[in-house]
């Protein structure tokens, strides 16, 4: 399936001016994958650069692989974390990718990019006429706000009024066209979507929507950039002839970031795929219903994007343990607790680089570990999609409803939270447990988002995904972007 089907010239030409005004330099797919592709120019210009500035080449950060480091920062091979067995208290090793270190501190800033730049460099968004739409739970708007910021288009953030209140400060301090708020929190995604409609119709052709629930562009980058990453840091740091990537987990949300485990399983045809959700909404689990307090996993739904064929389990974990563990892992109190039982210091000081979406796929990770009996030569990855940064006001609340936080309470916490964790509320998905998720998306996007039944069944086919995720894509795209670059003339006089 191709996403660009024909390129508008007129409006290419209005978009590249702008970009020359504005001294915009697109980076490609391939530098973001891999980043020492990036003009040396560029790089010198970076070193002044601070990491969420708003400056056109943090373009080039959209990156897995930046320096930990907030301004002036270069390259590297990507940021993880290994957790140990002293604070998972399973055997396998279970291994997160940071995202702390993208611009706006969450990696779907590239998720954004992926969405907006091909119909940017084909003519198919205007940035002189037109505003995009950013529906989301949280980072994904903030990403896109972020990316128009940069290429200097005007940019419309939806998100629901229960969200972190730093979301919405910083959305304000970027100078966001528009900031809209939608009742409800985390699972009220169908409020967003009716704004989407309500804005179709007051507005028209003056908004492009990028629904990150059905924007392939989401999915395409995650499937060869967190995917990418991912297969590179087990390469060179853990594939050895006794060591094996056995499981890859990502909570669902728009169901972007999962998409690495398509890529990871073409690599490694025997990895378990784990699709994560809040116990308090079990959509997938259970076509349950209900409201979190996990955010950045957005649900009540199946999301159009989600290939669920390549999905083997189901993995509930309860918000209540995730808020728990949120303290343990940033209180004084927790951390004393955790190096007295064995965690090295430096692990327990990099506990901060978990949000709270990360903190509920290190538990998920060790449900998987200990379903499938997973041991020493098995890895699992998860992306660790952002971090306590953005969450300083969910910390506030918590000590504000539970009082201070005690070596007491880290005790307990240690042992129900990780020391007990288990393998409830997971569900192996058989081939029929598969089919019936992909006919549940029936009720979300042909009856009420106006898909086609056509469109829907040809997601069920394994042809259709390996056409989208076809390298053919990104280089297509790759090639609209270095003509847009040579057509503002702004790369050859670096």
């Amino acid at each position: 399936m191709r996403i660009i089907q024909s390129t508008n010239k007129k409006v290419l030409e209005k978009a590249v001016k702008r970009a020359r005004e504005r001294n915009i330099i697109l980076p490609r797919f391939a530098e973001q994958k891999d980043p020492s592709r990036v003009p040396e120019a560029i790089r010198e210009k970076l070193k002044d650069v601070g990491l969420w500035d708003i400056n056109p080449l943090n373009l080039f950060r959209i990156t897995w692989k930046n320096e930990p480091k907030p301004k002036g920062g270069g390259f590297n091979e990507g940021n993880w974390i290994e957790f140990p067995s002293e604070l998972t208290r399973v055997d396998a090793k279970i291994v997160g990718v940071v995202g702390k270190w993208f611009p706006t501190g969450a990696h779907k800033v590239g998720a954004a990019y992926g969405c907006l730049v091909p119909r940017l460099v084909s003519g198919n968004f205007d940035p002189t006429t037109q505003k995009a739409v950013w529906p989301s739970t949280g980072n994904y708007c903030r990403g896109g706000a972020y990316d128009c910021a940069l290429l200097a288009c005007p940019a419309v953030a939806i998100l629901p009024e229960g969200m972190s209140r730093e979301r919405f400060e910083w959305l304000r301090s970027i100078g966001t066209d528009e900031i809209i708020a939608t009742p409800g929190t985390e699972s009220n995604v169908k409020e967003i979507y009716d704004k989407c409609w309500e804005l179709r119709r007051e507005r028209g052709d003056k908004i492009v929507i990028f629904n990150q629930f059905e924007e392939f562009g989401n999915s395409i980058w995650h499937y060869q950039m967190t995917g990418g990453v991912i297969q590179e840091i087990f390469k060179k740091h853990f594939e050895s002839k006794a060591m094996r990537l056995s499981g890859y987990v990502s909570a669902t949300g728009s169901a972007g970031t999962i998409a690495a485990g398509d890529f990871l399983r073409t690599k490694h045809p025997f990895i378990r795929i784990g699709a994560v959700e809040a116990l308090q909404c079990p959509t997938l689990y259970q076509f349950g219903f209900g409201a979190h307090r996990i955010e950045g996993i957005g649900d009540k739904h199946v999301p159009w994007i989600h290939n669920v064929k390549n999905t083997d389990a189901v993995i509930a974990v309860d918000d209540e343990q995730v808020m728990q563990l949120l303290r343990l892992f940033n209180e004084q109190a927790g951390r004393h607790f955790l190096v007295e039982q064995g965690v090295r210091p430096d692990v327990v000081h990099s506990l901060d680089q978990l949000g709270i979406s990360c903190i509920c796929n290190l538990v998920a990770a060790i449900k998987m570990a200990k379903y499938y009996e997973l041991g020493p030569r098995d890895v699992i990855f998860t992306p660790l999609t952002d971090s306590m940064e953005l969450y300083a006001s969910r910390s506030k609340e918590m000590e504000e409803q539970h009082g201070k936080y005690t070596a007491g309470l880290a005790g307990r916490h240690f042992g129900r939270y990780l020391e007990g964790v288990g393998t409830d509320y997971m569900r192996e998905l058989t081939y029929f447990d598969r089919k019936a998720l992909h006919n549940f998306k029936y009720f979300t996007w042909v009856e009420q988002q106006a898909k086609d039944s056509e469109d829907l069944r040809a997601l069920w086919s394994d042809d259709f995904w390996q056409e989208l995720f076809a390298q053919e894509q990104v280089d297509e795209w790759d090639k609209l972007i270095g003509d847009f670059n040579t057509a503002t003339g702004l790369l050859k006089n670096l």
